[in-house]
């Protein structure tokens, strides 16, 4: 093998690796961008509930605001 085509081997191995670590890292991206929206619905979710407590409720208690997790 002359030096070129042991550079070019070098060169495309080094392009499917990248290529496979991008798309792995795309994956993961919108993995965490799902688990993001899931986080946001749990949070809007809790906010209602807690929107709905009687106001005259001053204390919202450590076992009310858990169990909505």
């Amino acid at each position: 093998m002359t030096g070129d085509t042991e550079h070019r081997i070098h060169m495309t191995a080094t392009v499917v690796s990248l290529a496979t670590e991008a798309t792995e890292l795309e994956t993961r991206v919108n993995e965490l961008r799902q688990e993001l929206v899931d986080l946001n619905e749990r949070i809007e979710a809790i906010s209602d509930a807690l929107h709905q407590l009687p106001t005259n409720s001053a204390v919202v208690s450590n076992a009310a605001v858990s169990s909505e997790l």
